[in-house]
């Protein structure tokens, strides 16, 4: 019979924090390497001295560095679709004002940020040769995706708007499209934009597809 110890169960306990934030830490070491000089910058060398570790430590937690650049890539992906969903957590009174304040969280800070481009620029690339970041990709597209096209179904329902699931699943995909090339260029060239401007677009575009009046929804929000 194993007892119970206390002690044991909160040293388990650190040990697990501690190699979920060395885990982290070489995570965010790629990040910022990537960014800054591309995936070649990022070698294990360079990622162990970001890191603060050894070399070996790094095969402790991944199989490879491409393991580790994925991991890195997915971490991206996915702090800017949480970044932009996360408004829809917040109150609104209706699906119009959700769909609304996630197309201007998509388009504006920290979302749209050049890091988080040059981030996108360097791992790109990588997409088409590798199929295990290409499953990372497709997987992150289709999360964010699928977010904006139950928004999108949401607010044509409430605005007595008929629409097919076919004629729901391309204005999503046109949508997003919309989204993704603001969001590109305002992070690439975020000088050549007035404020509020990327996300007035935006509203504007995204309303123009659907057939509804993001732009005076989100005023009045």
């Amino acid at each position: 019979l194993q007892m119970y110890s206390p002690k044991g169960d909160m040293r388990r306990k650190f040990k697990r924090e501690s190699a979920d934030q060395r885990r982290d830490a070489l995570i965010q070491s790629t990040l910022s390497l990537i960014a800054t000089g591309g995936p070649e910058a990022a070698t294990v060398r360079t990622i162990a001295e970001a890191a603060g570790v050894t070399q070996g430590l790094i095969r402790h937690y991944f199989s490879s560095k491409e393991e580790l650049v994925g991991a890195a890539f997915e971490r991206h992906m996915e702090s800017l679709t949480d970044a932009t969903g996360a408004v829809v957590d917040e109150e609104h009174g209706s699906a119009l004002e959700r769909l609304a304040a996630f197309v201007t969280a998509a388009l504006t800070p920290p979302v749209v940020d050049a890091q988080a481009v040059a981030l996108w620029a360097g791992f790109i690339h990588l997409v088409q040769r590798d199929p295990s970041m290409r499953a990372i990709h497709a997987r992150t597209y289709f999360e964010f995706r699928d977010q904006l096209e139950g928004l999108i179904g949401e607010a044509l329902a409430e605005a007595e708007k008929p629409c097919g699931t076919a004629l729901l699943r391309k204005s999503a995909i046109a949508c997003n499209a919309v989204l993704d090339g603001l969001w590109l260029e305002g992070g690439a060239l975020p000088e050549s934009f007035e404020p509020g401007e990327l996300p007035e677009v935006g509203l504007a575009s995204v309303g123009a597809i659907l057939g509804l009046d993001l732009i005076t929804v989100a005023r009045r929000a």
